[in-house]
Parts: structure tokens; sequence; C-alpha cells
């Protein structure tokens, strides 16, 4: 078998432990103020020294989780600057990122093509990592397809880093009324509550404008209007802003669950580079937000992989799993492949790539090998002949497959191409895992004639497969 990415249950993230409720946390640190001044210094010797190698700026990320737990003490408590970090430590764990699967890939040209000879492509890749909990978050890798069309990845670094949350981030008064207006949230008190904000305003001014709204009436809020607060506030926070430091090497970023909507993962990432109208680049993902027991898609926007903004996908047309962008607007608008319905492939088109209200039938299923269902693995990619959208197709045995089909660039609407038969299904190397009898890509890559396709085995690794374009026209029919 090529070239395969396995998991590896040693690339763990330091991420804050909640033991319970406010008051077990108040206990739990009494008893470490318990404990003599003359040990904290050993102990916390101690910790730092059987962690320190698996995790950066350790001390740091103890003394922040200290501020965050301190407050559940019912008085301010003095203690000392190592005590502090002590505390800390007792309110960590580490987690294994990719201890069950490091699968379902997405593939994109990376932004930094310096340095390389003539003929090569530097790849960045991103894979949906799950862990304890079956919890899944965005990892990345980054590589480069040769000029001997070898495809070779970088090995990741040892550190994990999670961002740091954009503190204060800006929201559009206009985008966000109408999604408030989606969402039912539409009355007098929603009115009031945005007649004070500017019209590009941050969290902060929005936190203000409901705690006037909160003192504004003498018997305060009714329950309805704090269910109206709550609802604003919620979508607030599920649009958020991150930060890595850009001394962080790519493989070394995560972006762990962060809103209530993200609570069970962040599943299949589908990266596409897109070109807006002025020439400049944006990387696009669609993701799927799993809750536990809903999931939604959302977007992901960034222009250099260091800063992600976190968007809601709105409208009636934003449902359902395996939404993927066109890399570029066609006529004017944005475009995006769906599937609405568990079963077929639709298109649809916007004015604003966060809002999807209608959506027309592209493609049923019709080959034996897909008759339970289609979808994408991934965005369109463009090509002289046609959009090139690959696709998964589910079968007898619930197996899946790998296809192609071809669109219309001026017109994706028109299907002019498809293959009969997968393009890729398991091989008897590739069967067993945590799902049996599944190939999965979230996205390939064409560098010349040559497709470069990362795909999921049985939900657990992912291996890689090449193929010329020439040789996938010319079976289509």
């Amino acid at each position: 078998m090529a070239m395969v990415l396995k998991p590896d249950q040693t690339r763990v993230l330091l991420r804050p432990f909640r033991p319970g409720s406010p008051e077990r946390i108040a206990a739990i640190i009494t008893r470490v103020l318990a404990i003599p001044e003359s040990e904290v210094e050993g102990l916390l010797h101690a910790i730092c020294d059987d962690f320190s190698k698996r995790h950066e700026h350790i001390r740091e990320i103890f003394q922040e989780r200290y501020e965050q737990v301190r407050g559940c003490l019912w008085a301010e408590t003095e203690c000392s600057a190592l005590r502090q970090l002590l505390i800390g430590s007792y309110f960590l764990a580490e987690y294994s990122l990719e201890s069950a699967a490091l699968f379902n890939p997405s593939i994109v040209e990376h932004p930094d093509q310096t340095g390389l000879p003539p003929g090569s492509l530097r790849f960045l890749m991103s894979l949906r990592a799950t862990g304890e909990g079956h919890v899944s978050s965005i990892t990345f890798r980054t590589g480069v397809v040769t000029s001997d069309q070898d495809v070779v990845v970088t090995p990741p670094t040892g550190f994990l880093t999670e961002p740091k949350q954009v503190t204060n981030p800006h929201y559009e008064k206009a985008l966000f009324r109408r999604r408030l207006d989606e969402m039912g949230l539409n009355d007098d008190f929603t009115h009031r509550v945005m007649r004070y904000l500017e019209d590009v305003f941050t969290l902060e001014a929005l936190r203000t404008s409901l705690q006037a709204e909160q003192f504004r009436s003498p018997d305060g809020m009714t329950p309805v209007e704090q269910q109206m607060a709550q609802g604003i506030w919620m979508l607030a926070r599920s649009n958020y802003e991150v930060q890595f430091r850009e001394e962080q090497n790519v493989s070394e970023r995560i972006l762990f669950p962060a809103t209530p909507s993200q609570r069970n993962g962040i599943e299949d990432a589908r990266f596409v580079r897109f070109r807006q109208d002025d020439g400049s680049l944006t990387y696009f993902a669609t993701f799927t937000a799993y809750d536990g027991t809903m999931v939604v898609p959302e977007l992901l926007e960034t222009r250099d992989f260091l800063r992600f903004c976190f968007r809601t996908l709105n409208g009636p047309a934003a449902r359902n799993k395996g939404m993927a962008l066109f890399p570029r607007k066609i006529g004017g608008r944005y475009a995006m492949l769906s599937r609405q319905d568990n079963e077929s492939i639709f298109l649809m088109y916007s004015d604003n790539v966060h809002f999807w209200n209608d959506n027309v039938l592209l493609l049923l299923p019709a080959f034996p090998w897909e008759l339970i269902q289609i979808g994408n693995c991934g965005s369109p990619i463009e090509t002289p002949a046609g959009w090139l959208v690959l696709s998964h197709g589910v079968g007898p045995m619930r197996k899946y497959c790998i296809g192609a089909f071809l669109l219309d660039l001026e017109d994706p609407s028109r299907v002019i191409g498809r293959l009969r038969e997968p393009l890729l299904q398991p091989n008897a190397d590739e069967r067993e895992g945590y799902v049996p009898n599944v190939v999965y890509s979230c996205g390939a890559l064409l560098h010349g004639d040559l497709l470069i396709l990362p795909y999921g085995l049985a939900d657990h690794a992912t291996g890689f497969a090449t193929v010329s374009l020439a040789a996938i026209l010319a079976a289509m029919e």
C-alpha cells in the first residue's frame, strides 16, 4: 500500500479540565492551598519536568488556567506566584487529538510557493482528527508535489496548540440583523438592543447594549426578553475569530470545537482557495458542526492560516452535510454544491457567502455503486473542459466509493460528463477500520494534468491516490 497517514496517540493537546461544579472546583483549590509552602516549588518542578517536553510555554498555560478558575473561590485568597501555577496545573489535562482517527482530508495550494524547484508545488492539507469521546477537530499537514509527480508529506512537529480567541471580534449589523430575523428574534426587544449599535460593532458593544436593556426597566427583563437576549448572545458567540502565533508550525495549529454548536466536533472541513473579484485570495472551508444531537453547516475563513474567522451559514438552503463552495464566483454570484435530501447533489447560488436561500437539483444516484446516496468529495476544480467534481457514492453493504462528474464552466447546472464506474474504491488493504469499506475525501488538488487525491480509509487513516486529468475525462460518458 502507498503512503498512509495514521493516527498518532502521542500528539497531545493541553486542554482545560473541568471536574464538576464551581463548588467542587473551589474544594480542590482549597486542598491545594493547604499544601505547605515549603512543598509547593518541588511539586511544581516535578510537574513541569514531566510535561514541559510535551507542551510549550507550560507555565504560561498554568497561569492562564489559574486565572480562569480562581473566581470559584468565595473570597479572594492571596497565594504565591508558584502556588498559582500549581493550582492551574490541577485544572488541565492532556487530550490525545487523533487517538481514534486521522481521516477525511482536503488539500489546497499553499499560500507560500517560494524556494521550490521548477515543476514542484507546495500544498496544505487539513484532516479530521478524532480523539477521546469521538470529538473531531481540524489539524493540518504540509507537503510538496515534486516535479517527478511524487507526493511528499512533511512530518508534523511535536507541540500542539490551540489559538487564542480574538477578544473583541467585529460584526456587520445588517448581516447580524438578517440572521436574527431568520431565528425569529425580531421583536421590539431586539430592535431596542440593536438600535444603539454602530453599522460595524464589537462583542463588547453588544454586551453593553444588552446590559443597558436589562436595567432600563425597574423590574428588569421579562422571561421572554431574557430568552431573546440569550439567543442574541448565542448568535454572537457562534461567530468568532481566533489567532495563532506566527512562529507556530502549521502542523502544530489545532482548531478544536469552541461553541455549543460544535460541542461534539468540527467535522469534514472542505477547504477551497477562493479567488475574489479583485484577484485576492481567501481560503474558505465549509464544515459540519455537531453538538451531539444536531448537525449544522458552518463556514471558516482565513487568508494566512494564522487568523481564522468562524461564521454561521444562514438561510433555508444552509442545512445538512456536505456543502462545497466553488473556487470563484459564477455570473457574479457565489456558487455552492450541497445535499439537501440525504441522497442527491444540489446546486445553489447566493449574493452573500453567508446566506443561502435557494437550491436546484443537480444529480441523482444512477449507478449500482451509489444508489443509496451521493454527495460531493470537495469543492469543484476548474479545468479547461469544465468543473471537475469528485463525488462519493454509497452502495450495497454501505460501501463508499469515489466517482467524478463534469459541469459546464459557464452554466454548472449542466452535467456534461460522468463516470459510470468508481474512480476509487476500497481495496483489500483499505477495508478495515472504524467504519469498514469506506473511502472518502473532502477535496483534491490539480497540478498540471495530475490530480492529487488524499482520501480517508475506513474512517481511520488517510491515503493518497494520483491520476491524470486526461484519463478521468477520457473515461467519462
